[in-house]
């Protein structure tokens, strides 16, 4: 049994080698978490807002998951689950995003199975004014819940960290519908019902500005863990120099008392710098958005979108460019499919930085793999691509979806290798050189490297 009332690491991790490192000297820690029979069935649940990868910080990052599978797989579990139901929209015009993001790939690369969790059985939980929703009966039934949120922004939410990220566990569109009835009360609802035992937040790229899907990615390098989703999203709001009223799930937990002043105290007891150095930049969304998103509005809009004549207007093509024109809609539903027919390498470009190695989640060497073409291993996630500050490795075949990502984030993410993270230049001297923090019962927080 666990010796400490509240638990929190915080822990530097620069690259998809440290990141392996990081999680096998920290889980350690949680090993009160994890079932003793290898047979029981664990759920890892990630974040897979959209078909926009993590580079973009919208999604949870393939070394994260790589790296978290392997550590389960070495550890002898057999029936794990990476389980995920995907945004209404993309689910509505059945895009398969697990596989876009190449998460069945990463799966399968351990034996494991990737599902969509919008299509599994339901089990009932309570929302607000009497309504029921259905969480995924995979869910429910795993011994173990790990949570793989993504640290970011969020122009309805404020954040989106361990909390928001539950309800990619609820069954199909009409169930998610039901969460803005109440937005923040329903989350919270979610949360109430079903509690992952283990959180790993994956900041290593964030998202600030108007997230979840067109902010801005900022390079972190940092993974959060901890086993209280309502005690993280306190910690990240700090971390991220954000407001905890402005994000509405949190100020509803408070509400509740889901937040006792003993969090507050435990809280206040560790070293928790801003990690990019500075705020986050908040989400501020354009006029129509603003309006039509405020929680005292947003149920008129509501009615109107549940209505079958605008689910199929929103489902068409001119429609759908319109709604994100106007920023009411942050996703592009593309219907074509990226093929990667290979990778070659430009070498008058490439000045062996090293970046496409330290981006790769399967441990690769791009580099050697576009000069031989032998992609054994490969996930055709793209990371090394993307990543190239001096896009020395060309794509060959179609970009199909992918397009828009890069029409996007190219050059964004292209500047994420150049040195140090934003918050690395800062982060010895804002924290003491520690990268984690834990407290029990009355010992002072505890710094490990």
């Amino acid at each position: 049994m666990p010796d400490a009332p509240y638990r929190l690491h915080v822990r530097h991790a620069p690259g998809a080698a440290a990141v392996r490192r990081v999680l096998d000297e920290t889980l350690p820690a949680y090993a009160h978490v994890f079932p003793a029979d290898r047979d029981a069935a664990i759920l890892v649940k990630p974040n897979l807002n959209a078909n926009m990868n993590a580079l973009t910080g919208n999604t949870t990052d393939l070394r994260l998951l790589l790296a978290l599978l392997g550590h389960l797989h070495d550890a002898g579990y057999r029936r794990v689950v990476v389980g995920e139901g995907t945004n209404s929209g993309f689910y509505r015009n059945k895009i398969g995003v697990i596989e876009r993001l190449r998460v069945d790939r990463a799966a399968a690369r351990f034996g494991y199975e990737a599902v969509d969790l919008n299509y599994a059985p339901g089990v009932p939980i309570a929302f607000e004014n009497g309504v029921t929703a259905a969480i995924a009966q995979p869910v429910m039934d795993a011994a173990l819940v790990i949570n793989l949120p993504k640290l970011k922004t969020h122009f309805e939410a404020g954040m989106s960290v361990c909390l928001k990220n539950l309800m990619g566990c609820l069954v199909g569109q009409e169930n998610k519908k039901k969460t803005h009835q109440s937005l923040a009360a329903n989350i919270v609802n979610i949360n109430v019902a079903l509690r992952p035992a283990l959180a790993i937040v994956d900041a290593l790229i964030a998202m600030e500005g108007l997230g979840p899907t067109r902010g801005t990615p900022v390079r972190l390098d940092t993974l959060i863990f901890g086993e209280d989703p309502f005690l993280i999203d306190a910690a990240c709001a700090r971390l991220a120099g954000y407001p905890e009223a402005k994000v509405r799930p949190l100020a509803e937990a408070r509400r509740r008392g889901l937040i006792p002043p003993a969090m507050d105290a435990f809280l206040d007891t560790l070293p928790l710098p801003l990690l990019a150095g500075r705020p986050l930049a908040p989400p501020l969304a354009g006029r129509l958005a603003t309006f039509i998103h405020s929680p005292k509005r947003q149920k008129y809009f509501l009615a109107v979108r549940n209505t079958a004549f605008f689910t199929w207007l929103a489902g068409t093509d001119w429609f759908g460019h319109l709604l994100f024109k106007t920023g009411l809609r942050q996703d592009v539903f593309c219907r074509d499919e990226m093929h990667c027919t290979g990778l070659t390498l430009d070498r008058a470009a490439c000045n062996d930085c090293g970046a496409c190695r330290r981006y790769c989640p399967a441990g690769l060497d791009p580099v050697a793999v576009a000069a031989s073409g032998d992609r054994t291993g490969c996930l055709e996630c793209l990371y090394c691509y993307l990543v190239c500050p001096r896009s020395a490795l060309v794509f060959h075949g179609e970009q199909g979806f992918l397009a828009e990502q890069l029409r996007q984030y190219d050059g964004l993410v292209r500047k994420l290798d150049g040195g140090a993270g934003e918050g690395e230049k800062r982060r010895k001297s804002a924290s003491g050189g520690r990268g984690a923090c834990e407290r029990s019962g009355r010992v002072p927080p505890a710094a490990k490297g």
